[in-house]
């Protein structure tokens, strides 16, 4: 996304309310588009996430021979197949989204044919390492930049993958481990993989619900190759992810109720929420529901007062894309919160632990009573304290931004965000939702 330095401004506008819908889970949206195009038909998706990560993935996926067409306000996949893929015609642009690259380069494994990836210079930055040894180990012939270590890369299956993946995963990672899944589906031998932590299952959900043989027993996910994928429709719930935001800013902006319907309740992305009752916010779950295989429900949640907590282990696996937003939770939180072995925010979109806490100090700490953040190796100590408006940047990160306005929000003062369209990576209407529930408090 090119960096146009759009600023947005914020000033409070009391309480949060009514009903908001936001948009569909960016991670569901990616996987309905990827197992879809393995799958040789067509399948109808509906509430994808409209955004420029998913732009990404569909951009890569025509490359190599599906097609998409809008229809009544869905997604209309057609493919010929995996087996019938050919090579692309020239890079495969991943633009700034991991999740793209990360998926596909299991995918390319299984092709007969090289594929290369790259993406913007914040997605240059991010660890490959983690997938591109895998695959290798499987048969795949890698090459990258810095030593196969980051993007661009190359990912050559034509050799074949004659081995499965057999171990531990470096890092809890859904991405990785979906990297590896989308691979072991054409390797050679059954592949077994093991998860230091409670990931999220999107990946393994879809893919048996198409035929895929795949078991999971406790951390252990068995993939036996062969299966003859068939498509499936699939309705994208609400991302917890994007709710997150509006979740913690009802819970932190006195007189706050907002209802938030069709929302994915998956137990393994649900950490932000067990988070936020350990400190205290009243949220609650009403209708619940099974949708395309995931779980579901409306999302009801009032201003509350909130206290310091620790996040750690595994809630820092089920809770990691939120924890920009929480540590805002936590500024405005009565006492101390400490966020500890979060040392995979570093290597994000940003390193999420200098950039959240360059944020709240910005908001915090020149104001008497004011929050305040001390920066660790592999977290955060944020004592609670009163909000004031500041310049901030996004540092090009989506989460960074969303959560500036939520931070904005509790703030007194205005608050300037520098960088606000990164907010289109994932949440393109972020914006406007603000203004819809919040009385139009950004400009």
């Amino acid at each position: 996304m090119a960096a146009t330095n759009e600023i947005r401004r914020i000033t409070p506008a009391g309480p949060l309310r009514g009903e908001l819908r936001v948009p569909g889970d960016k991670s569901i949206s990616h996987r309905a588009l990827i197992c879809n195009a393995l799958a040789t038909g067509e399948a109808r998706v509906s509430n994808l996430l409209d955004s420029a990560d998913c732009r990404s993935t569909i951009a890569c996926l025509e490359q190599w021979g599906a097609s998409f067409e809008q229809a009544d306000g869905d997604l209309i996949v057609r493919s010929p197949g995996q087996h019938a893929f050919h090579p692309a015609s020239r890079i495969l642009d991943c633009g700034n989204s991991g999740t793209s690259i990360r998926l596909l380069a299991g995918v390319a494994a299984g092709l007969p044919f090289a594929s290369t990836f790259d993406g913007d210079q914040y997605l240059r930055r991010r660890p490959m390492a983690r997938i591109l040894e895998p695959l290798a180990s499987m048969g795949a012939r890698v090459s990258g930049a810095e030593a196969g270590t980051r993007a661009p890369f190359t990912v050559d299956g034509s050799n074949g993958l004659n081995s499965g993946f057999q171990g531990e995963l470096a890092v809890a990672s859904a991405q990785v481990k979906s990297c590896i899944i989308l691979a072991a589906l054409r390797a050679g031998q059954p592949s077994w993989i093991v998860e230091p932590g409670p990931t999220r299952d999107h990946t393994e959900r879809m893919l048996t619900a198409m035929g895929a043989e795949i078991a999971v027993n406790g951390a252990e996910v068995t993939i036996r190759p062969g299966a003859d994928l068939k498509p499936r429709d699939v309705e994208v719930p609400g991302d917890i992810s994007a709710a997150a935001f509006w979740i913690i800013a009802a819970a932190i902006v006195p007189g706050s109720e907002l209802c938030l319907p069709n929302v994915g309740i998956n137990p393994r992305r649900t950490g932000v929420i067990d988070v936020l009752r350990n400190m205290g916010a009243k949220i609650d779950f009403t209708n619940p529901r099974d949708v395309s295989g995931e779980p579901v429900a409306d999302i009801l949640v009032q201003a509350s007062t909130l206290r310091g907590t620790v996040i750690d282990g595994d809630l820092i696996v089920r809770a990691l894309d939120e924890l920009p937003a929480l540590a805002v939770a936590a500024s405005a939180a009565e006492g101390v919160t400490e966020i500890r072995d979060a040392a995979e925010l570093r290597v994000k979109e940003s390193d999420r632990i200098a950039s959240t806490t360059a944020l709240l100090t910005h908001m915090g700490t020149d104001l008497e009573a004011g929050a305040r953040v001390e920066e660790r190796p592999d977290g955060m100590r944020i004592v609670g304290g009163q909000l004031r408006g500041a310049p901030v940047q996004s540092f090009g990160d989506h989460r960074l931004a969303m959560a500036a306005a939520v931070a904005a929000l509790a703030a007194d003062g205005q608050t300037e965000i520098h960088g606000a369209e990164s907010v289109g990576i994932s949440y393109p209407e972020f914006w406007q939702h603000l203004n819809r529930i919040s009385n139009g408090a950004a400009a």
